[in-house]
């Protein structure tokens, strides 16, 4: 297929779309069907229309809510001012069409229309007179549209008047690389490649008024860029730059701006300027190189700000637990004060059709499809693995990763998406040198296939693949993908075309391989790429057709995890082909985080409801208990204790890691016994379908049940803060409900006052200090905090779920947190657990309990001292140390 024909398709989807999108009701398969083959006849166009069917029908069931901010009331600011005013919309309507060209739905493209021209009304009007700065942050999701979100904002603020605006794209020359080529594309509508300057994108309409640029996709914004004498007030059209977040790129624009565009005092004061942070937590990790040093980098941001009398300041953000608000040792007291988002929070709502966390990690059913355990790579890259060190050999598991991604790639082209780009992910090292030993067993392997599909694949189907690899290929097929609506025998016969473009990449700042999508869509083929690499696969960059995941790394840090997620986002007609492999202790903390950041960004939807502020905000996510963690990594490495105010409003603190020893284990259960024989102090005690429950017990009694509980060491500063809190809140919350969850099939026995014990994992890697810790931190099932309600309490939270527009569950069920809310009032659950999974513990019975806590209540807090070693001995490793990542940019 040639570059005209690629073009030719891209057009054919976007007039199939937009015929569609006049229909009062979403189409059938059959109506979208029969208007691809009428367009086909118009358009003389002969090609596969299967593929073109599913993404018509993916795109015109699309749909995207409209977020919800935080905003300062107390600040003299009319977000309605860009509707009040007569603002000519050139480049957010050529940005809008270009949109629509590239296979967005009409009714898509509004909604982030709308989201944009709502951020934009945050910002200042920027024929304001005087001088002014406003501050906010736009938290996103992982690989969820943000480009598509900010160039949007940047298009309608260069209509509103906005004449300097500052893209700040990360740490890597690839990933700012890339944001160059799409602002180059969709707002700038030129080519930044001094070869080649040609319209592209918004650009090929012939009146477009092209703005200007003074980076290229080749070329930072650097001292040589400053000494060429532009000023800003020598371009008559808006200027925009994409920079790398690094001290020296910033120290050269700052020292362009304050000598050629300055006044006498210092200021520029007749530009509005604009500057957006993409991955503002991109230069927050703590390392010994300091062009990337948080703190400088930051400090330089605030100076280039400061040269403005009129600026705005975006940061963009994949996640609530934003370094401007639980990291302030990336800022200076001054810097933090400058950049906090002191005006507005807006966080995004993803498209129903995002493949995201809640989707690969929360929902059971598409998990279990989803993700893979990796088990075997310990033995032949650990963890700890040196710089240096010499791979023997890889893991089976991601031999057979690769197979799977053979067999992916294939069915993909069956379905009609050879020109579709498509790639497997593999960062097992933060070495380089390691990177190209993985690269390197790689790339022999996949010749070895390919040498023998191409001696095996047109021959006749034997009963039995005697080819060693043939064989391994179709035990991959019958394992993952039987059910994908193809054959083996299909899939065989088409196995040779999935060579044809594969290419093997290692993606670092060290290497000359350019992992350019691009460059492949030009010549109109699809790229099969597999990536091999560290930070610069964790930090921002797309990878396109992202199919296949392999990552075993030893991190527990929030912001690296889900920067790490790199198969989070948009997988049209090929979502069911996707896989995801990750260490079982990796799998448990993105569960984690995962309803972590739910939880947090439903938070912003109540405290939106409360007219609350994004300061307020901020203090709330400052002391939310996971904080602890990003805390621990970024201020603990001298291994000094410090002391974290935490508040626990609608969260569930569970003891997590429990003591194995059988003594502590039969004092619990005498213990429980104790208090459920009198009723916890002469309560009524109501059988429920998994347990017992007793209500309106004094608080007084549950502090001195907890206080009797004994708990693993590393527990007690978690535990002292639950009892704590709850002396904290006992005026307004003076009743507690217990839960005794029991099976009955686990040696429940009621006479005796035994509850029945639940089975979870209990492997050696989980044993550690005495002390046994829960996989994914959690004690309780789903749902249990519903029992004990009343069946118009369940049926509340039931209805609230469904009115929940941060409910991502396909049949929108209650979570606990909606079961919590209705509840209103701590809670107290008792478990009795079994471990499997582990020889040395078979049989025992071990203790554990989890408390959750009311809503509304965001000003109490308790203190936990903690330091590194603690918080390692509690949670594990936090992170294969930062400082030793080779991956950064030296230039």
């Amino acid at each position: 297929m040639n570059v005209s024909r690629t073009e030719q398709e891209k057009n054919f989807i976007s007039s199939l779309i937009s015929g569609l999108s006049n229909l009062k009701e979403p189409p059938t398969r059959a109506q979208v069907e029969a208007k691809a083959r009428a367009l086909a006849t118009v358009f003389d166009y002969d090609g596969e229309l299967a593929n073109i069917i599913e993404e018509a029908l993916i795109a015109v069931d699309t749909r995207m809510g409209a977020g919800v901010s935080l905003v300062d009331h107390e600040a003299d600011h009319d977000d309605q001012w860009a509707r009040k005013r007569e603002i000519t919309s050139t480049y957010s309507d050529a940005y809008e069409a270009f949109l629509k060209q590239e296979g967005w739905h009409p009714t898509l493209v509004q909604s982030l229309s709308d989201v944009c021209s709502r951020i934009l009304g945050h910002l200042q009007d920027p024929l304001s007179h005087g001088s002014w700065n406003r501050r906010g942050l736009v938290i996103g999701h992982v690989q969820s549209g943000k480009t598509a979100n900010y160039t949007g904002v940047i298009a309608k603020a260069a209509d509103a008047g906005y004449k300097f605006i500052v893209v700040s794209a990360g740490i890597h020359s690839n990933l700012r690389r890339q944001t160059q080529e799409r602002i180059d594309e969709a707002f700038v509508g030129r080519s930044s490649d001094p070869e080649n300057r040609v319209a592209i994108g918004v650009g090929l309409n012939k009146d477009f008024p092209h703005p200007a640029t003074l980076t290229t996709i080749h070329s930072d914004f650097n001292k040589k860029t400053a000494e060429a004498g532009w000023k800003i007030n020598d371009f008559s059209k808006p200027i925009v730059i994409v920079i790398k977040k690094n001290v020296r790129t910033l120290e050269s624009l700052y020292k362009w701006l304050k000598e050629l565009n300055a006044r006498r005092d210092g200021q520029i004061g007749d530009v509005p300027m604009l500057f957006i942070d993409d991955e503002a937590d991109n230069a927050s990790i703590n390392t010994n190189k300091e062009d990337v040093d948080p703190t400088r980098t930051n400090a330089m941001i605030r100076r280039v700000l400061r040269l403005f009398s009129k600026s705005c300041y975006v940061g963009y953000t994949a996640t609530p637990f934003a370094n401007i608000f639980i990291n302030p040792d990336a800022y200076d007291d001054d810097v933090r004060e400058e950049l906090f988002p002191r005006n507005f929070i807006y966080s995004l709502d993803p498209p129903n059709s995002y493949f995201g966390p809640h989707k690969v990690f929360v929902d059971e059913a598409s998990s279990d499809r989803i993700v893979r355990p990796i088990t075997d790579c310990e033995g032949f890259i650990p963890s700890s693995h040196k710089n240096g060190d010499v791979v023997t050999e890889l893991p089976p598991s991601l031999y057979g990763a690769l197979d799977e991604f053979i067999i992916a790639r294939t069915i993909r082209n069956l379905r009609g998406q050879a020109a579709k780009h498509c790639s497997m992910l593999i960062n097992v090292s933060r070495f380089v040198s390691t990177q190209k030993q993985v690269r390197d067993f790689i790339s022999l392997r996949q010749n070895q296939i390919q040498l023998a599909v191409k001696a095996n694949y047109a021959l006749p189907v034997p009963e039995r693949e005697a080819d060693e690899h043939l064989h391994r290929l179709k035990e991959a097929f019958l394992k993952e993908y039987s059910s994908s609506g193809v054959t083996w025998l299909e899939v065989r016969r088409a196995l040779f075309s999935a060579f044809e473009q594969m290419r093997i990449f290692v993606v670092n700042s060290k290497s000359d391989e350019v992992l350019d999508y691009r460059k492949y869509e030009r010549e109109g083929v699809g790229l099969t790429a597999i990536a091999v690499g560290g930070l610069s696969l964790s930090r921002g960059l797309t990878i396109e057709g992202l199919t296949i995941s392999y990552m075993y790394r030893n991190t527990r840090m929030y912001d690296t995890l889900l920067q790490m997620g790199r198969w989070f986002g948009y997988r049209p007609n090929f979502e069911d082909l996707c896989r995801v492999y990750l260490s079982q202790d990796s799998i448990s903390w993105y569960r984690y985080i995962s309803r972590a950041t739910e939880e947090l960004r439903e938070q912003i939807r109540r405290m939106r409801r409360a007219e609350m502020t994004p300061r307020e905000f901020g203090l709330y996510v400052e002391s939310h208990p996971d904080a602890l963690l990003i805390t621990a990594a970024n201020k603990m490495r001298s291994g000094q204790p410090i002391t974290v105010s935490q508040n626990y409003s609608l969260q569930l603190k569970e003891s997590s890691k429990v003591p194995i020893d059988h003594a502590i284990s039969r004092a619990n259960e005498d213990l429980i016994r104790e208090y459920w024989r009198n009723g916890f102090n002469g309560r009524k005690v109501v059988r429920t379908n998994k347990g017992w429950a007793v209500s309106d017990v004094d608080e007084e009694v549950v502090q001195n049940f907890l206080g009797r509980f004994r708990v693993h060491e590393d527990f007690k500063p978690l535990k002292g803060g639950i009892v704590n809190y709850l002396d904290r809140i006992k005026d307004q919350h003076s009743k507690v409900d217990v839960l005794l969850i029991s099976l009955k099939d686990g040696g429940e026995d009621e006479a005796e006052f035994r509850l029945g014990a639940q089975e979870r994992d209990a492997s050696p890697k989980r044993i550690d200090n005495g002390g046994w810790r829960l996989a994914s931190y959690r004690v309780a099932s789903r749902g249990d905090e519903k029992l004990g309600l009343t069946p118009a309490q369940v049926q509340q939270a039931t209805n609230d779920a469904l009115e929940d527009e941060a409910n991502e569950d396909r049949d929108r069920a209650p979570s606990d947190v909606h079961f919590r809310k209705i509840r209103s009032k701590p809670l107290l659950m008792i478990h009795i657990l079994a471990p499997t999974k582990n020889e040395e513990l078979a049989g025992k019975r071990i203790p554990a309990f989890g408390v959750s806590f009311p809503g509304g209540d965001y000003r109490t807090k308790v203190g936990i001292v903690a330091n590194k070693v603690w918080v390692e001995q509690m949670y594990g490793s936090l992170d294969d140390d930062p400082d030793a990542e080779e991956d950064y940019d030296d230039e």
